[in-house]
């Protein structure tokens, strides 16, 4: 009955009727009734802004459902939802607890807020068997807070090293218990998870530069975790003391060294923070800025104390450090090996002087290996049993080196034996003899030895020389000349004896004809010092190679001299051939005969006459008489009308001796020029031929004549034979030579002969005609033939 008259009241009566039915006690514990069930309380758990669902348990389907809630700490109840039926209603104010819906006897709140956090009841009717029972529900609703995104609060960013930094969580709302973790990232490295702090608050005291970098807090509670942004703490130090390494890198007791021409580079490193600004010093003079200084070509000038300044503008604070740097360069070229001999035995000397620092030596034998020092390094070693071709190494090195450098020294045992030779000096004031055995290594040790095995001198390696004065008593003496070495047996020696010179000949007399040439020549026989050679001339003039028409020819010890052109005015007279040395001199004589060609045949002009308008001339000859020739000469000159005849001047010369004619040309119209001409025999010229002008030809026409007389009789024969024969052939046409030609077959006609008529001379040109005359007593018209002939002198 309640439920029906529930029905037809309104909806909110209805409620309130409810509640007075189903009101709670004092306690704020609903009292039930007599017939009400077992009661339960549930705990339920909600996250703000999230959804959940308070649930009436399942059952028989109620007459009517009231959702009441009490806030904590309240004991007022107040309705949020009741369903009656199939009606329902929401509370106004259920909207403080979120988006309050229902779903069937459930209370479903989404977007949970916290004002849900509380107790809610949920009151059920329910009619059976005609009476009325009630259920209570008691759900206690938990609203649960997300944490918020934590940041992170340094008191001082910037902190310098050494004092105490406080970084502080911030988080503005979750719900407790919250716990923090602190989270630690360098600039360089990984992150660092801080274990041993779980609290809001992180304390830096003191703070050092590992504490740099960025910060980070995580926070969480039941409901979520969440971590902040990174807060970096920059940690102000420094700058601390400098660190200066070189490339390449090398180590000496006080500093570095480096390779001269070599790329240098030197590194310095202060940790500083903010980063250091770098200056460098060499030698307290300010070289480069920053914190690499780079040696393009290091010479020995870069040698000195290098100081890196590293300063911190922010703390106006700086450090330096000072090395030494070392340029080192090597010697120059390579070592130089040498060895003495010495007393059975050899000194071996290794030299490789300048660079730095020193280079180090050391020998090596072939039995063994020999002392080491820098710089310069002496071994003696004997040569006992000591092959030849024996050879020792010096090796040097030095730290700029990649490789080490070598120098040998092979002993050599000299070949032979030594050779002794003396020479003057200037002005023949000194003699200096001389011994020589080269080839060894070591060279061989030589000395002087007198006649009486007495050493003028100290043994001296080769060659060896002693001076002596030059006297005439040295002549006669002899000197030896002792050699030792270490790999040869004693008792090697060569000898010379000191002599005047003396001269020969080749012949004592010289005969040539005059232009040709002369040889005068002399031996040096003997003569130590080795004589100077000499020719003197008739006039004790001496004889070089600037005195014209004679030439020296020096071969060993001969000395020939070469007449050219001999002359019997110049060259004819006695030779003298001169040797002189520091000890004397010797001289030989040479007479020499220059003897005349004897004289050619007389000439003879036969024939001078002109050609071409007298601009040349014909010349022919004869000779008369015995005598050798091997030329002719011919000369001329102007022939003038005086008394006093132009000089001869040669027209030509070098002719062959069989010629015997010549035509000359280059003549001048207008002059009148006389000839003659001489016979040669080498450089003897005969007596001259008689002097002759020339003349003109004389004009002669008769081969002319006769040459044309017999062309006409030929060309007149040959036109005859012509027209009688075509009589022959034609009577007709010729009746008169017809009848001529018939009595010919019994007799032959006599022909006339012409005689040949002869030009006059001097003229060009002659003209000749001959014409044949037909037989008398025909009445046909005659034939004639004409033949003219031209005739010109030939060119004289």
């Amino acid at each position: 009955m309640v439920g029906l008259s529930a029905h037809q009241r309104p909806f909110s009566c209805r409620l309130l009727m409810l509640f007075c039915l189903l009101r709670p006690g004092a306690s704020g514990q609903p009292h039930p009734t007599s017939n009400t069930p077992r009661e339960e309380a549930l705990s339920i758990q909600g996250v703000r802004g999230s959804s959940v669902e308070l649930d009436c348990r399942p059952g028989p389907v109620p007459v009517a459902v009231l959702w009441s809630f009490t806030p904590l700490g309240s004991l007022v109840l107040q309705p949020v939802a009741v369903i009656h039926g199939a009606s329902s209603r929401i509370e106004s104010g259920a909207s403080a607890l979120g988006l309050v819906s229902l779903r069937n006897n459930s209370l479903v709140i989404e977007e949970l807020q916290e004002g849900a956090c509380g107790h809610f009841l949920c009151q059920t009717l329910l009619v059976s068997g005609g009476q009325v029972h009630t259920t209570y529900l008691y759900l206690t609703l938990n609203v649960l807070v997300p944490v918020s995104k934590p940041r992170v609060q340094l008191n001082d960013p910037s902190p310098v090293e050494g004092v105490s930094v406080v970084a502080t969580c911030v988080v503005r709302e979750g719900t407790e218990p919250l716990t923090f973790s602190w989270h630690h990232h360098t600039p360089q490295g990984p992150g660092e998870v801080l274990v041993d702090l779980s609290e809001p608050r992180l304390q830096l005291d003191p703070v050092s530069r590992t504490h740099l970098g960025w910060y980070t807090c995580n926070v969480s509670n039941a409901v979520n975790q969440l971590s902040s942004d990174g807060v970096f703490l920059d940690v102000i130090y420094g700058p601390d003391k400098p660190v200066i390494t070189v490339e390449p890198l090398g180590f000496t007791e006080d500093g570095f060294w480096a390779r001269e021409r070599e790329e240098v580079i030197l590194s310095c490193l202060a940790a500083s923070n903010p980063p250091s600004h770098y200056v460098w010093f060499r030698d307290d003079s300010q070289v480069h800025i920053g914190s690499t200084y780079i040696i393009a070509s290091a010479s020995r000038t870069h040698t000195g104390l290098y100081t890196c300044l590293a300063q911190n503008r922010h703390l106006d604070t700086h450090t330096q450090t000072t090395v030494q740097l070392i340029i080192y360069y090597p010697p120059e070229g390579r070592p130089s090996c040498a060895v003495l001999p010495t007393l059975g035995g050899v000194t071996l000397l290794c030299t490789w002087s300048g660079g730095f620092p020193n280079a180090q030596l050391h020998w090596e034998g072939p039995h063994g290996v020999g002392p080491t020092a820098p710089s310069n390094i002496t071994w003696s070693y004997t040569a006992t049993g000591l092959p030849n071709g024996s050879t020792f190494t010096c090796t040097g090195q030095h730290p700029t080196l990649v490789m080490p450098i070598f120098c040998r020294v092979t002993l050599w045992e000299p070949p032979g034996n030594p050779t002794c030779w003396a020479t003057a000096t200037v002005s023949d004031q000194f003699i200096m003899l001389s011994c020589e055995w080269p080839g060894g290594e070591p060279p061989a040790a030589l000395s002087w030895l007198d006649r009486h095995q007495q050493s003028p001198g100290d043994m001296s390696p080769s060659p060896a020389v002693y001076l002596l004065q030059a006297h005439s008593d040295l002549e006669g003496r002899e000197f030896i000349c002792q050699g030792s070495h270490p790999l040869r047996a004693p008792g090697t020696s060569c000898q010379l004896r000191l002599e005047a010179p003396q001269l020969a000949v080749a012949a004592p007399r010289v005969s040539v004809l005059e232009g040709e040439e002369a040889w005068l020549g002399c031996a040096l026989q003997r003569g130590t010092p080795p004589a100077q050679l000499l020719w003197l001339g008739p006039q004790q003039q001496q004889l070089g190679g600037n005195t014209y028409g004679f030439v020296l020819h020096s071969e060993g010890t001969h000395l020939h001299l070469q007449v050219r052109d001999a002359d019997p005015a110049h060259h004819r007279g006695t030779y003298q051939c001169v040797a002189r040395n520091a000890l004397g001199s010797s001289s030989r004589s040479v007479l020499l005969e220059i003897l005349r060609y004897p004289a050619p045949p007389n000439v003879t002009i036969s024939r001078l006459t002109y050609r071409r308008q007298r601009r040349e001339v014909q010349l022919q000859w004869a000779t008369h008489g015995p005598g050798n020739l091997t030329g002719f000469l011919v000369q001329q000159r102007a022939s003038v009308p005086s008394s006093e005849a132009g000089a001869w001047e040669v027209a030509a010369s070098d002719i062959e001796p069989e010629s015997r004619d010549l035509r000359l040309g280059g003549l001048d119209p207008g002059v009148l020029y006389a000839f003659r001409i001489l016979a040669m025999n080498h450089h003897t010229a005969g007596y001259p031929s008689e002097v002759k002008t020339p003349v003109d030809p004389a004009f002669n026409a008769y081969p002319a004549v006769l040459g044309a007389a017999g062309t006409g009789v030929v060309v007149a024969l040959v036109a005859s034979l012509l027209v009688f024969q075509y009589a022959a052939r034609h009577p007709h046409t010729f009746p008169c030579i017809s009848r001529l030609l018939a009595p010919m077959d019994h007799g032959q006609q006599e022909r006339g002969s012409r005689d040949s008529t002869e030009v006059p001379a001097g003229t060009e040109t002659a003209t000749t005609t001959s014409s044949s005359e037909p037989v008398q007593g025909s009445t046909d018209a005659p034939v004639n033939v004409t033949i003219t002939v031209t005739a010109t002198p030939s060119g004289q």
